[in-house]
């Protein structure tokens, strides 16, 4: 298993690695911090990212097939586990999101995308679509990961502030 890690000046690391699978070789991410000092972990949920070609036949298969429930619909097809809802797949239509990304990591805060997007760029990574507010209230960048893995680095904005 390959793994590179990613440290960020608010002590956390994210270790992408990069496991056997069935189907290729697919990444996960581990996150930890580096001090015990901060008592709430960074990282509120990690969400696998679908191919859309198909939206309905997607939702169908992932809620008669496996069991989870539709999150939301608009402007992706998002699907959560009825029993851990931070366990979540969103199917973006095809060419929606260009370049696609492998997964989502939400690290929780509006400041905090704007802390790792700094990272990332005094670092030297490549950032594939810029930091932006989105209409549907997510604060984002896109990043390519040390072997070319695009992630998707989100928080939602509070309901207070304004999406314009």
């Amino acid at each position: 298993m390959a793994s590179r890690q990613l440290r960020f000046a608010s002590s956390t690391v994210l270790a992408v690695k990069h496991a056997r699978h069935p189907v290729g070789w697919l990444p996960f991410v581990q996150a930890s911090r580096v001090c015990s000092c901060h008592s709430a972990p960074v990282i509120k949920r990690i969400v696998a990212y679908a191919d859309g070609d198909d939206l309905a036949a997607s939702r169908d298969f992932y809620v008669e097939v496996l069991g989870l429930t539709v999150a939301m619909e608009d402007p992706v097809l998002g699907l959560a586990s009825p029993t851990n809802p931070a366990a979540q797949v969103l199917i973006p239509p095809r060419g929606m999101e260009n370049p696609p990304p492998r997964f989502g990591i939400d690290v929780g805060d509006p400041e905090a995308v704007d802390t790792a997007h700094a990272e990332a760029v005094r670092r030297g990574l490549r950032v594939v679509y810029p930091l932006t507010v989105e209409p549907w209230g997510v604060r984002r960048f896109f990043v390519e990961d040390p072997s070319g893995t695009v992630v998707n680095v989100l928080a939602h904005l509070p309901s207070s502030v304004s999406q314009s």
